[in-house]
C-alpha cells in the first residue's frame, strides 16, 4: 500500500481523512470543508475533491450516486447495497460509507 494521499495541499489534508468525513455525512464540498478542513480551492481541491466525493468504491469504480439508487430502491442492508452495485466486495474499505448513505439516505 503506497503513501498516504493529500488532497487539500493548503491544509495537508488527506483522503483518508475526507473519507471519514464522508463516513459522518459529508457529501458536499462545503459540508468537507468544514467536517475534514479542506481549503476547497488548492490545487488538490481543484483537481480532486470532487471525485473523491462522487467515488464511493474505488476498487470496483461505483459512484456515490449508484449506491444512492440502490438504496432509493429498496436495497436497506450493506450485503444488499453490495449484492447489487458490487461496492464493498473487494477490500470492504467502503462498507462504513455505505452504511451512512443507508442510515441517511444520501
Amino acid at each position: 500500500m503506497g503513501a498516504p494521499r493529500v488532497i487539500c495541499t493548503r491544509n495537508n489534508i488527506f483522503y483518508g481523512d475526507i473519507r471519514k468525513a464522508m463516513c459522518e455525512g459529508a457529501r458536499t464540498k462545503e459540508e468537507v470543508m468544514e467536517q475534514a478542513g479542506v481549503c476547497g480551492e488548492c490545487e488538490g481541491c481543484e483537481s480532486e475533491l470532487q471525485g473523491v466525493l462522487d467515488s464511493l468504491c474505488g476498487c470496483k469504480g461505483v459512484s456515490m450516486e449508484e449506491v444512492i439508487n440502490a438504496v432509493n430502491n429498496g436495497a436497506d442492508t450493506v450485503e444488499k447495497v453490495m449484492e447489487e452495485t458490487t461496492a464493498g466486495t473487494d477490500c470492504g474499505r467502503c462498507k462504513a460509507l455505505i452504511a451512512n448513505v443507508i442510515e441517511l439516505g444520501r
